[in-house]
């Protein structure tokens, strides 16, 4: 199984209550913006486990997945 790696994220809420992501902090520091936000839907992750909404985003123009356990309001991507 792939390792779950729990990562800080940068968000917004319109006022329409939508979530959007702006950019992601990787375990060292860095940090990256999210240039687009392809996709959203709840989703398992079968590689990781956990489930939560599972948004697909456009980081230095490669499409990756993030995802918002919102039962533990915790951002994780997979390793």
């Amino acid at each position: 199984m792939v390792a779950k790696i729990v990562v800080e994220v940068v968000a917004r809420f319109d006022t329409a209550g939508c979530l959007t992501p702006l950019w992601m902090v990787w375990e060292d520091g860095r940090r990256f913006e999210i240039d687009r936000v392809l996709d959203v839907r709840r989703a398992a992750s079968l590689k990781a486990g956990g489930v939560g909404i599972r948004y697909t985003v456009r980081i230095l123009g490669k499409e990756r997945y993030l995802w918002f356990e919102d039962m533990a309001n915790t951002w994780f991507v997979e390793g």
